[in-house]
């Protein structure tokens, strides 16, 4: 995420990092190129402009001047004046209503609505423990009712049948006399998108606005369209009364130009950002994190939300019990690992929000990819369980035989055989079950797993 804001910014917070103080001339140049990264990121120019000017203001005051550690001190400013930009804090969503509070999704098609309709759907459910129905008022588009009943009862959300013969303020009136009678707790209406904003689009959306006096209404944005973006949202907020934003794609977006001028041209939140394919990649955005991220600090708050919210815990705690009685981690416990972070979304999910990751070359990071993931589990699972329980066995033969049972080489063999024996330090290390030193361990993992990677001598 951010891929290239991140190293553009580190690289320029870097090189001032090694000044002994701050001058006009070192600001000057150090600005300038910060103010190149937000133009190539795609931010809107009214937003670079103001964040360029707050950022010299804050670096030439005394506060900054006097500072033992000017470079540190201008990181923090340029780190603060990024949450300032994106919204300062979380704001989560209003729910405060008879229900079922009903929230409305607008947008764009293609930027994801339908998914994200049933995305939220699913986060309320888990999350805030609520009862959610989901209903499409897309007349023109009967495959999008579709998708979000496939969605709805694969994820055990109610869903409101409706049809092109119908209006959508009739739909969206007989879902919530429907919802009303079921006790749900909140009810998600999605409406029809078009390729870009026009007229007619705005009057059915108002007249669905006014007919259903939604508590939220929400815009679904892709964030991979950059500035155009906030553009787009700024064009809907004028016609509705907009109360957030959701970013969708966020996961593919190298740049960020959506989340850094979103908040800045309408003023509006952004409340969610979609960061993955799958129906759990929901996550609240946070602007102090975001940030933290956008300068290669990582985002380890999230990361253990993530844990939290996903581990199986109760095979976590099996293996703490394990580890505290002093017994071995053998690889049957490493694959479980494998196949728990598989389900946390795999390493991509993580790698962006371990603190320092950036600083690894480029090379090595993009190396790291999900399929190791899968190969890795497929080269244990070639494994006989007696081999998995007692690591030391797996020699000679053995090797050669778990590496034709799953396709791969010798090497692929020798590579798990290490990585195991550097979870296992790890594990030992940790075993008094502390999340957060678990996390920074998994990030010399992550480390381990590249200088692994390097051919065998």
């Amino acid at each position: 995420m951010f891929d290239n804001l991140t190293d553009r910014l580190s690289s320029t917070l870097k090189k001032i990092k090694g000044q002994g103080r701050l001058t006009e001339d070192n600001v000057k140049d150090t600005l300038r190129e910060v103010r190149m990264a937000l133009l190539e990121a795609d931010v809107a120019l009214p937003v670079v402009t103001q964040f360029i000017e707050d950022v010299r203001e804050g670096a030439l005051g005394q506060a900054v001047q006097s500072s033992l550690t000017p470079g540190q001190a201008m990181t923090k400013l340029v780190q603060k004046e990024l949450i300032k930009v994106m919204g300062e804090a979380n704001e989560g969503l209003n729910l405060r209503a008879v229900p079922p509070a009903i929230i409305l999704m607008a947008g764009l098609q293609g930027a994801g609505k339908t998914t994200t309709a049933a995305k939220l759907g699913r986060w309320l459910q888990q999350n805030q423990k609520k009862k959610v129905g989901v209903v499409s008022v897309d007349v023109y588009r009967p495959a999008a009712i579709k998708q979000l009943q496939t969605l709805a009862d694969d994820l055990g959300l109610a869903f409101f049948e409706s049809d092109n013969s119908q209006k959508p303020v009739d739909i969206a009136r007989a879902a919530i006399d429907s919802a009303k009678r079921k006790f749900l707790d909140v009810l998600i209406v999605d409406t029809a998108g078009r390729l870009h904003v026009d007229d007619e689009m705005m009057v059915e959306i108002k007249e669905l606005h006014a007919a259903l006096n939604p508590i939220e209404t929400l815009f679904v944005v892709d964030s991979m369209t950059g500035q155009d973006a906030a553009n787009t949202a700024k064009a809907f907020n004028d016609a509705l009364a907009l109360t957030g934003v959701i970013l969708t794609k966020m996961d593919g977006d190298a740049r960020g130009g959506a989340a850094l001028s979103i908040r800045h041209i309408t003023g509006k939140p952004i409340k969610f950002m979609g960061v993955g394919e799958k129906t759990d990649a929901l996550e609240p955005f946070h602007p102090d994190r975001l940030a933290s991220r956008i300068l290669g600090m990582g985002d380890v708050l999230s990361l253990i939300d993530q844990i939290e919210q996903k581990i199986d815990k109760e095979k976590a705690e099996k293996l703490a019990r394990k580890m505290q009685k002093g017994k071995s981690f053998d690889l049957e416990d490493f694959r479980e690992q494998l196949i728990q972070m598989q389900d946390m979304g795999g390493v991509g999910a993580m790698m962006d929000k371990l603190p320092g990751v950036n600083q690894m070359p480029k090379e090595m990071r993009e190396k790291i990819t999900d399929k190791d993931l899968a190969r890795q589990i497929a080269v244990i699972n070639s494994m006989t369980m007696q081999e998995r329980r007692f690591p030391d066995l797996i020699k000679g033969n053995r090797k050669k035989r778990i590496a034709d049972g799953c396709g791969q080489d010798m090497q692929a063999v020798n590579r798990i055989m290490q990585q195991h024996k550097m979870m296992e330090k790890m594990m030992k290390r940790f075993s008094k079950g502390n999340l957060a030193n678990l996390v920074r361990g998994m990030k010399g993992n992550l480390r381990g797993m590249n200088s692994a990677k390097m051919p065998m001598k």
